[in-house]
């Protein structure tokens, strides 16, 4: 049996684990439970699930629209009332089958009905594998500013079960393997080094490589699990990346940039940053720069765009007093929060993410 054990529940690896999640539910006897799903993992990933769940509680099936989009009040009023038609109460608990937006839309919404009702969550996407289901976050959009409303709230049980990988087309695959890129960039040399060439990468392993990326998630986050200090230097990435994705998701002219695509530009812009407010080697930027812009092509900004981009950055939750703050790195494996930056210097870091 595979699995990591934090501070808080366990993760389990592997299709044998259902076993493990059904004989807990059985076992606290809950009333009902809410397995809650999009229209995609419905038709894609819910069959598998439900085949390997070993549990006579009784179920309700709640689908929401599948994508960012989705992932506002509306969507969890909706999820809400449902809830109450379908007579959960405080005694029921909520399973989550899908991405990053079904599980951080049914974590917040387990944990404010009736004041808090247990959550599972089991990831299909690589991204939610190896980020959203590391640490409790949980949360929704608000306007278009990432993840404004939340609560950081544990989950009882994770399951990663990589069978779902095989629904992900290749950009979905990608889109989560940035995250994987960040973890080797902001605390381990030799993991960044490995995944870099991902030509040379065995996919056939992925899940060797998944269990490599929560390790390292679960490591920073027992540390830090309120994000009051070094758990910050996650979002190495995102202060830009979330700019850039809210940006693309209100534009209508734009075609949706995925959370992944997103944070590998605002990885490599924030590297930029890193050489000359801490001091990064020039050819370590470019080694960062290469490496990600290979594996994701370069995105073209008017400057137009980047000026709305900026406007987004005054809604990121690292932000001091109206200052902008981001994650920086001295180099590969080492990253520093909380370091301010000037707009100024970001407008060049787009013009070199540009050349």
């Amino acid at each position: 049996m595979i699995k990591v054990e934090t501070p808080d529940y366990p993760i389990y690896f592997g299709v044998e684990n259902y076993a493990v999640l059904g004989a807990y539910l059985n076992e606290k006897q809950y009333s009902k439970l809410l397995i809650l799903t999009d229209s995609t993992c419905n038709e894609l990933c819910l069959p598998h699930f439900l085949a390997h769940l070993p549990t006579t509680i009784p179920f309700e099936i709640v689908e929401i629209e599948p994508g960012e989009p989705a992932k506002n009040l509306a969507t969890c009023e909706g999820v809400w009332e449902a809830m109450l038609d379908l007579g959960l109460d405080r005694h029921s608990a909520v399973i989550t089958v899908g991405g990053g937006v079904v599980s951080d839309l049914g974590g917040f919404v387990a944990s404010v009905y009736m004041r808090g009702i247990d959550c599972f969550v089991v990831p299909t996407t690589l991204l939610a594998m190896v980020d959203a289901s590391v640490g409790g976050k949980t949360g929704i959009d608000l306007q278009g500013a990432k993840n404004c409303i939340g609560s950081f709230t544990m989950p009882k049980m994770v399951i990663i079960d990589a069978v779902y990988l095989e629904t992900l087309d290749p950009r979905e695959l990608k889109s989560g393997y940035a995250e994987m890129l960040k973890h080797g960039l902001i605390y381990d040399l030799s993991y960044f080094n490995h995944l870099k060439d991902i030509a040379q990468v065995d996919f056939g392993d992925i899940e060797t490589l998944i269990y490599h990326s929560v390790v390292i998630k679960n490591q920073i986050v027992q540390d830090d699990p309120k994000e009051a200090g070094v758990r910050k230097i996650l979002n190495f990435g995102h202060t830009i990346g979330h700019a850039i994705e809210s940006y693309y998701l209100l534009n209508p002219i734009k075609e949706r940039m995925l959370h992944g695509e997103a944070i590998a530009i605002g990885m490599i812009i924030e590297a930029y940053i890193s050489t000359v407010i801490l001091g990064l080697n020039s050819v370590v930027y470019q080694e960062i720069k290469e490496s990600i812009q290979y594996i994701y092509g370069k995105e073209i900004f008017s400057e137009a765009d980047v000026e709305e981009i900026l406007t987004w950055l005054k809604f990121d939750k690292k932000n001091r007093a109206g200052e902008i703050r981001m994650v920086l790195l001295s180099n590969i494996g080492a990253a520093f929060y909380d370091q301010e930056v000037s707009k100024d210097l970001i407008l060049k870091g787009f013009e070199d993410y540009l050349k």
